[in-house]
């Protein structure tokens, strides 16, 4: 009992602010109806100060990690393998295809702009899958010297701030392309860069518009495992020695398809499923707002233009390559 008393001195202030951000994001919903998943965004944004406070700063990490995959993973019991099954072959395979197109996009870039090629691969696959979660498993691979902690250190900053850009940004623009929720959903599972932004992105358009998102999304970091065993084989003479690697499937996913798996047997009650909803868009939201607070905007100034061109260049290909059918066939 005596050591749970430092653990909650450290988590609490900050994991309290983040439930305090994801409170007043639900009131501005509740009572002038704006999208609490955005509203929590923003004043995670402007209260980032406080993701630096060393008092603060632990607890707010605890809400946008484990909080987020926590709540990430809970999102199975709302999906099923119809869910799955329903989503088309073509938009999985469009999107399947987005990955190692982002990623060779990105080795090309850095070939033109004087860049390493590692780096290339480093910020193609974080833009291409998963964001942050991509840049460290894919950094634990490069060799070690100089250029490895700022280049994984850059990547993680440049495509958090993309990514939250791409979660404001996004829904505008399919809101005035026109798009179904359903193509809402498949564009925003396949472009968006980190988990968090998807589903902040996702329900604030709608809840069909979030789960369809959500599933592109995880259907992306699922092709984690693949992209880094491949460059594992192709940077092996160079690769980290030592350390701790990231899992080459995150756990939360691993939960989220249980649990999917679990509703699609029918083992999931709807008592169950309707109990546990509140706490599901509870945790996303406290998630989503210590994602803003933890958000280091003026960071990216401290980098070299070129390497931010590369995350903007990679963005927008990503962005392009997904559009495009959606516009052309209607996938």
């Amino acid at each position: 009992m005596t050591r749970l008393v430092p653990l909650f001195r450290c988590y609490f202030p900050g994991f309290a602010i983040a439930a305090v951000v994801a409170l007043a994001a639900q009131f501005l919903a509740d009572h002038y109806g704006a999208p609490s998943m955005l509203m929590a965004i923003l004043i995670g944004l402007a209260l980032n100060f406080l993701g630096e406070d060393t008092r603060t700063a632990p607890g707010i990490g605890l809400a946008a990690r484990h909080i987020l995959r926590i709540g990430v993973a809970l999102l199975g019991i709302r999906i099923s393998a119809d869910t799955l099954a329903g989503l088309g072959l073509a938009p999985l395979s469009l999107v399947a295809l987005a990955v190692p197109l982002t990623i060779g996009f990105g080795l090309l870039l850095a070939r033109l702009l004087g860049q390493p090629g590692r780096f290339g691969f480093l910020t193609g696959g974080a833009v291409a899958i998963c964001g942050a979660s991509a840049a460290m498993a894919i950094g634990a691979l490069l060799p070690q010297d100089d250029r490895r902690e700022r280049d994984i250190a850059f990547t993680v900053i440049a495509v958090t701030v993309m990514s939250t850009l791409a979660m404001i940004l996004y829904p505008v623009l399919t809101a005035r392309l026109g798009l179904t929720d359903a193509s809402t959903g498949l564009l925003l599972g396949a472009t968006i860069h980190d988990v968090a932004q998807v589903v902040g992105a996702g329900f604030s358009v709608s809840p069909e518009t979030g789960e369809i998102s959500t599933v592109f999304k995880l259907f992306r970091v699922m092709l984690l495992a693949p992209v880094v065993v491949i460059g594992a084989l192709t940077l092996r003479n160079g690769s980290a020695a030592g350390g701790r690697r990231p899992p080459l499937v995150p756990g939360f996913v691993i939960g989220f398809l249980v649990l999917a798996a679990a509703n699609s047997l029918g083992l999931v009650p709807q008592a169950l499923r309707d109990l546990l909803d509140p706490l599901i868009r509870a945790s996303l939201l406290m998630a989503i707002g210590a994602v803003g607070l933890r958000t280091n905007l003026p960071g990216l100034m401290t980098v070299g233009a070129t390497a931010a061109l590369m995350i903007v260049a990679e963005t927008v290909f990503l962005l392009a390559i997904v559009l495009g059918p959606l516009l052309i066939w209607g996938l």
